[in-house]
């Protein structure tokens, strides 16, 4: 038996890296390939999702049947689900990628030194990008798509109630894209379930250029933890609104519930609301109120739980800290906009913040005081999203500082290099 268990360990090992070769063969190729050969590709997979529909349907029906079996909630068998009307939408959303720049070759800065050299900074693919993510079969298509778009060879390694799903859909686009000329290898979804092949694939910096991994705090400290990969992440979505002493009060309530109502369980909703200690005497009742009205449990500091008399719970210190990522809300009475910023810079996450003001001195202290990728005046935090920010799509959301901070679009899927021309130039 221990012979056959590591012998299966073997040829997962082999299997792993000539997906990592086809991979990087493949970048090579893309990294060359015109904005109209890419867009070629493109509009193939778009039109190949609506006419095999139906034979990505039966595959999806295995994955909700195995769902239902194991337990899956309804929230997660909603994003597993398929329709045609979803499969049309993906359809659409690669013809909208199409229309967006390449943003690869693309001139960043020139310049000419005194000798004559002339520098180009050109942006260029990163490579080989590795995608892990779980649950929305959609996610297959749309990172082939913006990897593609932007000349990257993409890895995609699906969560396991999706497997089927996921397997439909890249067959069906990369066969698609492979008979209008794209490089066999450019996308490939890794056809296992096991842990074992995330492992090796963490470690196979030779092929990889770049992970991003899509998912609970729970997976992406894993992959972090164990790739030799440059990783780009967030790990949660702590946001915070603080509501000043001069603001329009009504319009708060109005953003505070979208922010916390509208999705309460995605990474760029409202998760602690910090209020002046000079509005917290009239306005702490009034959106204690209007949140309860909504069903959200408040969870306060000694003063908040004060003001509102009754139904908050006293919050502890773990409260501040926390992603609830359903409608849960920690509530905080603050000195000032200083003291906001001290408590968003250190219990927050780096995500998206807010500040609710009629000051826009104050409003601008804010903005240069806290230290996260998405900072907002008088706005819902829900914006935090690529489509919301013209981008068109996004590969995920990163609270990291180098590369990429912030919803991730096709630029950030390139990086860049420098050409130099010269005439005989001898230093």
């Amino acid at each position: 038996m221990s012979e056959t268990l590591n012998q299966n360990a073997v040829d997962l090992q082999e299997a792993m890296l000539q997906i990592g070769q086809n991979a990087k063969s493949a970048a090579h190729i893309l990294a060359t390939a015109s904005s109209a050969e890419k867009n070629s590709w493109l509009n193939a997979m778009a039109d190949a999702l609506d006419a095999s529909t139906e034979t990505i349907i039966q595959a999806n029906k295995t994955d909700m049947e195995n769902g239902k079996k194991n337990g899956l909630s309804d929230a997660m068998l909603d994003r597993l689900l398929l329709t045609p009307e979803r499969i049309h939408a993906i359809a659409d959303a690669v013809r909208h990628v199409i229309s967006l720049d390449d943003p690869a070759g693309k001139i960043l800065s020139s310049t000419t030194r005194p000798n004559g050299l002339r520098i180009d900074k050109v942006s260029v693919p990163i490579g080989v990008i590795g995608i892990i993510y779980e649950s929305r079969p959609n996610v297959t298509v749309d990172a082939a798509t913006l990897c593609l778009k932007a000349g990257n060879a993409v890895i995609l390694r699906g969560g396991s109630e999706a497997i089927h799903s996921n397997l439909a859909l890249a067959k069906c686009i990369s066969d698609a894209a492979i008979a209008k000329g794209m490089p066999a290898g450019a996308v490939q979804v890794l056809p296992w379930t096991t842990r074992e092949a995330v492992g090796i694939m963490l470690k196979m910096d030779s092929y990889l250029d770049l992970i991003i991994p899509r998912g609970g705090e729970r997976l992406i400290r894993t992959v972090v933890e164990q790739s030799t990969i440059p990783v780009i992440k967030h790990y949660k979505g702590v946001c915070h609104i603080f509501v000043d002493k001069v603001c329009d009060f009504d319009r708060a309530l109005t953003i505070i519930e979208n922010a916390k109502c509208q999705r309460p369980g995605v990474c760029n909703a409202l998760e602690t609301l910090l209020i002046h200690k000079e509005a917290a005497k009239t306005f702490v009742p009034r959106i204690v109120k209007h949140l309860q009205e909504r069903n959200v449990e408040l969870r306060g500091c000694p003063q908040c739980c004060e003001l509102a008399e009754s139904g908050i719970i006293p919050a502890t210190e773990e409260d501040w800290y926390a992603e609830y990522l359903s409608l849960t809300l920690s509530v905080r009475i603050v000195d000032d906009v200083n003291a906001a910023i001290d408590h968003i810079n250190h219990y927050g996450s780096g995500h998206s913040d807010c500040i609710l003001t009629t000051d826009m001195e104050t409003a601008e202290t804010f903005l240069n005081g806290v230290d996260s990728s998405s900072v907002y005046v008088n706005a819902s935090t829900r914006f935090t999203d690529g489509g919301e920010f013209g981008m068109g799509a996004e590969i995920g959301i990163s609270t990291d500082k180098l590369h990429a901070r912030g919803p991730m679009g096709l630029p950030e899927l390139t990086t860049y290099k420098y050409k130099i021309y010269g005439s005989g130039q001898v230093r």
